[in-house]
Order: structure tokens, then C-alpha cells, then sequence
């Protein structure tokens, strides 16, 4: 039937937009309204050292980013979570080996089919 077969396309096409998000040439990460990371791509994986299994699940402010910058992440993010996008915030991000990367990060609101706010997608780049 026409309504089986318009469900099959859209399962196929959020494969296909899954797919692209993993295989980005940039980090891209997502979070749900309580901070808990739902999405984390190979790039975002490749720079930090963490894998999607490391992180997936677990607060991304208190669990991944240092001490003295989680205040500003946390806002930068709680404005997104609000509806507020934010564009080129630099912040350093400390891998799990230790080493230092600059990300320069974009921030909006991730929306459900009505509308409503359910978290945060963020788009970086390595600027090291």
C-alpha cells in the first residue's frame, strides 16, 4: 500500500541522513534536554578519543568537558536548549589521551515533529 511504502522511504531516508551524520568530516554530537549524549559521530569520536560507546548515555558537560570550561559550555548549550542557536563559540576540548583541541562549535535546538525542543545538535571544527 501507498502508506507501507511512504513508511519504507522514510525509514530509508533516516538511515541515509544517519549514515552522512556518522561519516562527516566534522564532529558532530547531540545531547537531549538533560545534557545525556545521544549522538556522537566518528569525527567526534576520532578528535576526542572517546568512542560513541564511551560517551553515549552520559551527561557531556560534567562527564567530558574540564572544569574550568564547563560553565561556558553548559550556557552555550542551555541557549541552544532554549531556542537560542549559537555560532562560532571556540572552547577547548581535553581528549581522553590528554591532549588539547581547539573546537570551534555551532549549537542549535534538535525539534520533534511538533515543534518542541529535545535537545541539542552540535557541529564543530578542529581549529588546532
Amino acid at each position: 500500500t501507498e502508506k507501507k511504502q511512504a513508511e519504507r522511504m522514510q525509514i530509508a531516508l533516516t538511515d541515509d541522513l544517519a549514515r552522512l551524520i556518522d561519516a562527516a568530516n566534522a564532529p558532530i554530537f547531540g545531547i537531549d534536554v538533560h545534557g545525556a549524549v545521544t549522538e556522537w559521530n566518528q569525527m567526534a569520536a576520532r578528535l576526542s578519543g572517546y568512542s560513541r560507546e564511551d560517551v553515549i548515555g552520559k551527561k557531556l558537560v560534567e562527564e567530558f568537558i574540564m572544569v574550568e570550561h564547563r560553565d561556558l559550555v553548559k550556557n552555550v548549550l542551555d541557549n541552544a536548549l532554549n531556542g537560542r542557536e549559537i555560532a562560532n563559540f571556540e572552547f577547548p576540548l581535553f581528549t581522553k589521551q590528554g591532549s588539547r583541541v581547539e573546537i570551534l562549535l555551532n549549537a542549535t535546538a534538535r525539534r520533534d515533529a511538533s515543534g518542541a525542543i529535545v535537545g541539542v545538535v552540535g557541529v564543530g571544527q578542529d581549529i588546532t
